[in-house]
Order: C-alpha cells, then structure tokens, then sequence
C-alpha cells in the first residue's frame, strides 16, 4: 500500500465497470471516501467493454424508464459538463414490427412509456421507411421511435468516471480480488483481498456477471447467472443510418438482434440467443455470424454489402425476470447490491450512481422508493422485461 492510500473508507466499491465506474464518481463527488477495488487490471475490462454502445430509456418498466432518462440526460451533457469526449451520438431507438404480436407489444407499452416522459411514438410504415429510407418494407407494419436514445464508447465512458472520480479524492485499485467481506454482528465492517484488509461502513457490490459468488459469502443469495451474448462490427462507411434498430421477433437461435450505424461510421450489432448460453465462455462461435446476418438483411438488404471485421462475445448478467437488482442485503448489513444488470449497465449506470449516493446518505425520493421497490433483492422475480 502506497503512503498516500488509506486503510479505511466511508464505502468501498466492488467494480470498475459500467455500475461502479459511475457510483465511485458520484460518491466521491458527494464528498465520501471511496475505494474501488476491482480484479482487472483497469475499468471497464469485465462486461463493460463488450457492450455495443447502445443506451436507451425505451424499457417495458417504469423503474428502468426512469434510470434510463436520467442517464440519457447525463450522456448527453457528459462533454459540456466534464469535458471528456465519450462519443455520445443521438441517433435514437426503432423497435420494427414486422407482424401483429410484436406491434400489439409495442403498441401497448406506449401509454406506460408516455406517461413516464419518455419521448416515444408510433410511426406507420412510410413514417418508418421516411426515417429509415433501407428498411425492408415488405409485410413493415410500423414501429415505436425513440428519437432521444442513442450511444456511447463503453470504455470512453468508464475511463472517464475513474478519471474525473480520482480528481474528488477516489481511489482505485486494480489487479486485486475480494476474497472476503469483514462481518461483525451482522453488519459489514471491510472488506478482505489478496493484498490487504481494508475498512468501511457500506460495501457496494458492482461486480457484474460475479456478484452471485460474492454475495454468497455473507450468506445472501442472488440470482445473477452469466449468459453469453456475441457481437460484431464492420468495415466503416458514410452515414446511411441514424438510429438503432430493433428486431424483438423470435425465431430459432435468436430471441431477437439489434444494430446501428457507430458514429465514426461501422455497423454494430448484438444478437440475444435462444435459448440461453449459460456460463463464462466468451469465445466466439461459427454459429452467430451466419444466424444474426441472414436477420439483419432480410430487414435492411442493403448490409449484404458491408464486410464483417470482428466478432467478441461477453457476458449478460442475468437475473430470472431481467430486470436489475438494486437495494440494501438482508443479511449484512451495510452491503449495497447493485448487480444483475442483463446487459443493460451501461445504459442505466449513471442513473444508478446517483442513486447510490441518495441510498447511501438517506436522502432517497418517493420516485426512488418506487425504483427501489421494483429492483428489490427480494422480490419475487415473477415477471418478465418485454424489451430485453
């Protein structure tokens, strides 16, 4: 340990991705003394930087609708507001109905999504190819369009938190691991790793898609499985494509595909297996090229044209209804679960940050409650999100 590290902390931070990233910033922001451990060897080297960059307040539920608007507004102003260049672009979010049950879906969810300040609306089939002239209008019914969703570089993202978090006092400690919590009448007191022992009086868990094993450890129980989902880029080309575009049709191999035009000019794009590929294996497959380009052209032709330069895979944090886990352990207290994001941390992260800060210093509104309630460690998991 440095001279200048300390050895206790208001919180310490398990995570230097897509959650904890963003909650050490606001946390140190809010005058708090901040550790973040993590076991790689700097942000963002998890999940994180498998994400395709997409981030949206189109969600079915009103918790994740409400993160995601706070955080489309934290994107949005990043530059103006930190001076970091995060590549924030707004091309917007196009949910294709292709036939009746996917526009019933869509169609149903626009007086929820409405009525929580999304900006969100039904586009016919020649408002849709008027927006996106290459779609395929053969059987195009229509689609939802939301015009204020957009995206971001994950790792730009990340980086930028640890730095702008270092400058309000963080510290970040990386190529270290938590091998226990410190627990003294059932209330955390620090955190043990393979370098030291640290104190503190709440432990926010951030860790991702290996939050399950460290929650174990004082005895609570989360539903967070890793699921493998692969994606890819092309080659760059001049701007055709404004927004996201999003297939929720399910068909064999596939839950449903996503794709959209980056702002410096590749096409990007994700598949969701069916069924799940459970498990840590983030090799690529022979299979996801094949199955997510025959999706992909059959509703925009003309990317038969574009040449693939990369495939990855990373790792869904999935919990039984895919919906996040936010809120206080049961078990320990003082441990602050944030995990179980289902792909979709990066999205909802800096929503989520300040939330933390408010959950921390008990200063949460009757909106958070609400959030709160929905994301609970305890809840049933008895439903299920629509727009995965």
């Amino acid at each position: 340990m440095n001279s200048s590290e300390r050895s206790t902390y208001d919180v310490i931070v398990i995570g230097a991705g897509s959650i904890g990233s963003p909650a050490a910033l606001y946390l140190s922001q809010a005058g708090l003394r901040i550790l973040v451990i993590d076991a790689r060897s700097s942000p963002g080297q998890g999940s994180n930087k498998a994400a395709i960059g997409g981030v949206r307040a189109t969600h079915s539920d009103p918790a994740k609708v409400r993160l995601g608007l706070r955080s489309l507004q934290i994107f949005s102003s990043w530059k103006e507001t930190w001076g970091d260049d995060i590549e924030w672009y707004k091309g917007g979010y196009v949910f294709v109905a292709y036939r009746q049950r996917e526009e019933k879906i869509l169609k149903d969810l626009l007086d929820v999504q409405q009525g929580l300040g999304l900006n969100i609306h039904w586009l016919e089939t020649q408002g849709m190819l008027d927006l996106i002239p290459d779609l395929n209008p053969e059987a195009l019914l229509g689609g939802t369009y939301s015009p204020d969703d957009g995206s971001v570089s994950s790792l730009l993202f990340a980086h930028a938190c640890t730095r702008q978090a270092r400058t309000f006092g963080a510290e970040f400690h990386f190529n270290e691991s938590v091998s226990d919590f410190i627990v003294e009448h059932g209330r955390i007191r620090g955190v043990v790793t393979d370098r030291g022992r640290y104190a503190c009086e709440v432990v926010v868990l951030a860790a991702g898609a290996w939050a399950q094993p460290l929650a174990q450890m004082v005895g609570m129980y989360l539903p967070v499985t890793p699921d493998s989902h692969e994606a890819a880029i092309t080659e760059p080309v001049r701007r055709f494509l404004e927004p996201m575009v999003v297939d929720i049709r399910p068909t064999p191999g596939s839950a449903n595909y996503y794709f959209y035009q980056h702002s410096t000019g590749q096409i990007v794009f994700c598949i969701t297996p069916s069924p799940n590929i459970w498990g840590c294996d983030c090799c690529e497959t022979s299979t996801f090229l094949p199955m997510v380009a025959r999706r992909m052209v059959e509703v925009m032709p003309l990317l038969a044209n574009l040449r693939v330069r990369r495939t990855w895979r990373g790792l869904y944090p999935m919990t039984p209804d895919g919906f996040p886990i936010l809120g206080w352990s049961g078990e320990a207290q003082g441990l602050l679960v944030a995990a179980g994001m289902c792909g979709q941390g990066l999205m909802l992260g800096p929503g989520i940050g300040e939330l933390l800060v408010r959950m921390i210093q008990g200063e949460q509104t009757e909106e958070d409650e609400q959030i709160l309630n929905i994301l609970s460690p305890y809840r049933e998991f008895a439903g299920q999100e629509k727009l995965k």
